[in-house]
């Protein structure tokens, strides 16, 4: 019976999450109950019958879908390129770069899919470093042994949970074969015939949750399939010192200056993620499928960076600077981690889209903490602090309620994040043509890039120091107390954030009219 709480937990969490709002709660005006973002007032507005310029947004994340009907219609081509011909057409360094690139694939159409922690890659440097011992009173060798400690407890939670979620597996099975069904009904679970073993007292209980949720069988197995794929990556890829990707990307890693590798496969092996986060900011308006995107006059550029696992700082700093030659004016940034390789380098290609005009917009980072306190990588911090991005945005996630207006997870920093966007229960496309909700500052960062790129499209004279001022500028002021992530404490709003504010599109709109007036 070890197995039923586990399962029942399982359930009652996925089907919870089943309980969604409407797909564009987000876009309607800003209420105490659904805080939105003055999107459908935007566009119905004086502001936007201004004529308009396509922006082009890099999405720099794990992959696109470029074949999703919501997407193919706004993706940026790249004209100079002749597709599947093998050659570097446009002679950047970059073979068949139609859509974009990928620096996380090899050649003959390698790609990574899991890859490790930063934490772990730094573990695995360091027992090279002191494979012969150290000094147990040296604080740096302190340091390495409590970050292998963790990695290894972690890894072993990781094999241990995945073990458990086999057992769930099997449950599953046994029920199907039981009754010859590979989606048995609510109805055939509950008349399942037994003593009142596991197996009975199981299948009645899934049975009366299917119904009071409206979910199936097949929809309760695949989350437990993905919670299985979760636990397997993290034992095998993320906290594995054992591992090293770039054996698929054969670049030579040591050489962070290194630009040319990789593949064109913008979609690679999981395009969820990215593809979710395109269509939050451009998915075709209008054209009564799926969702509409928040800007309207946007062309989407995919960049590949993102693996199942940590980011690595060579690739994020070639994404943006690919991103930046190939004409991006925004880069949205749905990714971070905890630990740093080579911030030099990735400093060196922000400060690169500074100088040439490019709006950066990442998300803040879902681990509840203070990024004033705790690290975040990548940042507007630049060479250790002697200056800053000023074309960088840093954006926290919000949710529907106004006294509940900081999601939980959101990571938060009165100077580190600029504003908050909504990122709870965001309705986008994924993979195959299908659709989601996801939760994120993943998803709150391409709410604002597309609040972005809908008020440069109107207002191209712009600079993006001047959007970014706007943005934070016109933001809805939120003056009452809030629940601080992670906690049940009270807060202040002003004290989570730079501005003080949840972004609004209609305010941006009207606010850039006036400053460019």
């Amino acid at each position: 019976m070890k197995y039923i709480f586990l399962i029942i937990s399982l359930f009652t969490a996925f089907t919870a999450s089943a309980q969604k709002p409407d797909k564009h709660w987000y876009h309607s005006k800003p209420t105490r109950s659904n805080m939105g973002i003055d999107l459908d007032k935007a566009y119905a507005s004086e502001y936007v019958k201004r004529e308009a310029k396509d922006i082009v947004v890099a999405v720099i994340d794990g992959g696109t879908d470029v074949n999703h009907e919501d997407l193919k219609d706004v993706l940026w081509v790249n004209t100079k390129e002749i597709p599947g011909n093998g050659l570097d057409d446009d002679k950047n360094g970059y073979i068949d770069d139609v859509h974009g690139w990928n620096f996380i694939g090899g050649p003959n159409h390698t790609m990574v899919g899991g890859d490790n922690l930063e934490i772990t890659r730094l573990v695995a440097k360091w027992d090279q470093d002191y494979k012969d011992g150290g000094d147990i009173n040296d604080a740096s060798y302190q340091f390495y042994l409590k970050m292998k400690e963790d990695v290894q407890k972690n890894r072993d939670r990781a094999l241990a949970s995945y073990n458990k979620i086999n057992k769930v597996s099997e449950v599953l099975t046994q029920l199907k074969e039981m009754l010859g069904k590979e989606n048995p009904t609510a109805e055939e679970l509950e008349n399942i015939s037994g003593d009142g073993n596991m197996i009975t007292v199981l299948g009645k209980g899934i049975a009366k949750m299917m119904k009071q949720q409206g979910t199936s069988f097949k929809d309760f197995e695949e989350e437990i399939k993905g919670q299985a794929d979760y636990f397997y990556n993290k034992a095998n890829f993320h906290y594995n010192t054992e591992f090293n990707s770039r054996m698929i990307v054969q670049d030579d890693y040591s050489n962070s200056s290194e630009r040319y590798y990789g593949n064109w496969d913008v979609v690679g092996p999981d395009a969820g993620h990215g593809t979710h986060v395109a269509g939050i900011i451009g998915a075709k308006r209008g054209n009564g499928i799926g969702l509409d995107g928040v800007a309207d006059h946007v062309k989407i550029m995919v960049v590949r960076v993102v693996p199942d696992g940590d980011e690595r700082d060579k690739d994020v700093a070639n994404g943006i600077r690919y991103a930046v030659d190939m004409g991006a004016q925004i880069i949205n940034m749905s990714f971070g981690k905890g630990y740093k390789w080579d911030k030099n380098i990735v400093d060196s290609a922000v400060a690169y889209a500074e100088s040439k005009g490019v709006l950066l917009v990442h998300a803040a980072g879902n681990n509840s903490s203070n990024n004033d306190i705790k690290g975040n990588y990548p940042n507007d911090t630049l060479w250790g602090g002697k200056t800053f991005a000023s074309n960088w945005i840093e954006i926290g996630a919000s949710q529907l309620k106004k006294k509940e207006l900081a999601t939980g997870f959101s990571n938060y920093g009165k100077d580190n994040v600029d504003i908050f966007s909504p990122g709870r229960d965001i309705y986008s496309s994924i993979p195959d043509n299908k659709y989601a909700y996801f939760n994120g500052t993943s998803m709150a960062a391409p709410v604002a890039a597309g609040v972005a790129a809908l008020v440069w499209s109107r207002y191209p004279e712009l600079t993006a120091v001047q959007l970014k001022e706007i943005i934070m500028e016109s933001g809805k002021k939120i003056r009452n107390k809030v629940i601080l992530p992670g906690t049940s404490d009270k807060i202040r709003f002003k004290e989570l954030c730079r501005s003080g504010r949840l972004i609004n599109a209609y305010n941006a709109l009207k606010l850039a009219d006036e400053k460019t007036k």
